[in-house]
């Protein structure tokens, strides 16, 4: 009878470390922290009473004992993942679930689009799609809560373990009603900024600092009246009952403004440019319905990219 004691992390944990020999690649694979690898191998060194590792040089190896179990284990992984994948076939029938992480450039410019004509492809899969600040996107990604991020290229140091295919650039804009004092007068806009409130990306947003940078070099100082936000939807509300300036990636807007809601301030902003493309963890290959949909995304970012440069 199987020690009731013996989890499918034992094994798992257990198999990654003998694959990798070395306990800290093992936690970063597995996503886990050093401390929990060995406290989870010491869980399953004292159910079966051995020692299943051992020193070598400054590294580890298999025990005698080690090496025994993991022809047990790597079977019983293997005989798991083939029984996944069985179910996973027959219930492909249903299609394969898709997950995906957009910012909210993306969700309103792209995705509806690619929507329509991914569901006539008539793959059966569901699909998630959720937004939010690129900072809490790519963690979900990197955890696994999500198998694509569609959205701006972060900084170097956040895209450690994740691939990046570049679609488009897109230049962030000055944004406000139609009719706003700003667009009536050959104002000085950024000696003005500080007459009206100004809406702005978050911190932890992936324009965040694009968007002080730009500030700064034109010499604009702290703004008195500065809203925080990542909602497009708040902005489009405050904006229709208040002369508030809204700073936002031109995607967001791009609708807004093609029918009149909204207009743009006439300021050069092709500094703010930055690319927007598809973020994976670099360890994992799309499935079928996400490879689709992933030739829909490029699809449709270059059709949009074409209409934007053609009306340009």
């Amino acid at each position: 009878m199987i020690d009731s004691r013996i989890k499918f992390r034992h094994l798992q944990t257990f198999v990654e470390i003998a694959r990798q020999k070395s306990v800290m690649r093992a936690a970063a694979i597995l996503h886990v922290s050093q401390p929990a690898v060995t406290k989870t191998i010491r869980e399953l060194e004292e159910v079966l009473g051995v020692s299943l590792f051992e020193r070598d040089g400054r590294g580890i190896k298999l025990s005698r004992y080690g090496e025994i179990f993991l022809k047990h284990a790597g079977a019983t992984m293997t005989a798991l993942r083939q029984a996944v994948d069985s179910v996973s076939q027959d219930a492909a029938k249903s299609g394969i679930p898709v997950r995906i992480g957009a910012l909210p450039t993306v969700s309103v410019s792209i995705m509806p689009q690619v929507m329509l004509s991914f569901l006539k492809e008539d793959t059966g899969s569901t699909v998630k799609i959720v937004t939010g600040e690129n900072a809490v996107l790519l963690e979900q990604l990197r955890v696994g809560d999500l198998d694509l991020v569609v959205g701006r290229l972060a900084a170097p140091e956040k895209m450690i373990g994740f691939s990046f295919e570049h679609l488009y650039s897109e230049r962030v804009r000055f944004v406000v009603r139609a009719g706003h004092p700003l667009l009536k007068e050959n104002a000085a806009v950024f000696e003005r900024l500080h007459e009206f409130p100004v809406l702005t990306p978050t911190r932890n947003s992936v324009i965040g600092p694009v968007v002080d940078q730009f500030l700064l070099a034109h010499g604009v100082t702290p703004l008195p009246t500065q809203i925080e936000t990542v909602s497009d939807a708040f902005g489009r509300a405050f904006l229709r009952i208040s002369d508030a300036i809204w700073i936002i990636s031109e995607g967001v807007v791009a609708a807004d403004i093609a029918d009149g809601t909204l207009a743009t301030l006439p300021l050069e902003t092709a500094d703010t440019s930055g690319p927007v493309g598809l973020t994976m963890r670099a360890d994992t290959q799309p499935s079928l319905p996400l490879s689709l949909l992933m030739q829909t995304i490029r699809e449709t970012a270059r059709y949009q990219t074409s209409i934007r440069a053609s009306s340009d």
